[in-house]
């Protein structure tokens, strides 16, 4: 939920800084700006509760806490690509691919009820998925719409 307040509220301070300072709307240059904001968010849960966010990866998988930091540290820098006109499309892609890959880690964290912040099995459960899937398709769409599509 608090990177979704995040986003849209980054979004609409975004909108209507860039109308008082340039006198024009533009909805995509702000909707990128929320999602940089809302990544770099993200991002510090990633360093902040790594060893409850690698309880959201499957057991097989090595290296989960290295994998953790990685993935923070490609929000950062998608975050900033999203910024930058001549990277603004690859990262957009990218981005897309990642909220894809990440999804099963966000479903099985679920399923575990995995309390990320707190590195225990007492979180939200699968009820929160009914919140986390459609989220995830809305930053897709977001980052299509605001760095694809509409740029």
């Amino acid at each position: 939920m608090k990177p979704l307040v995040v986003l849209i509220t980054v979004t609409l301070i975004a909108f209507l800084l860039i109308k008082i300072f340039y006198g024009s709307y533009d909805i995509s240059h702000s909707a990128r700006i929320g999602m940089s904001f809302m990544l770099l968010f993200t991002a510090m849960g990633h360093f902040m509760f790594p060893d409850g966010m690698t309880m959201m990866l499957p057991d097989a998988i090595p290296l989960k806490k290295e994998i953790i930091y990685f993935t923070g540290v490609i929000e950062i820098a998608a975050a900033i690509g999203l910024q930058l006109k001549q990277f603004q499309n690859l990262t957009a892609w990218l981005l897309i691919v990642f909220f894809i890959i990440i999804l099963p880690a966000n479903i099985k964290g679920a399923i575990d009820q995995v309390n990320f912040q707190k590195g225990t099995y007492n979180g939200l459960g699968v009820s929160y998925l009914w919140f986390r899937v459609p989220l995830q398709i809305l930053f897709i769409l977001w980052v299509y719409i605001s760095s694809i599509r509409f740029s």
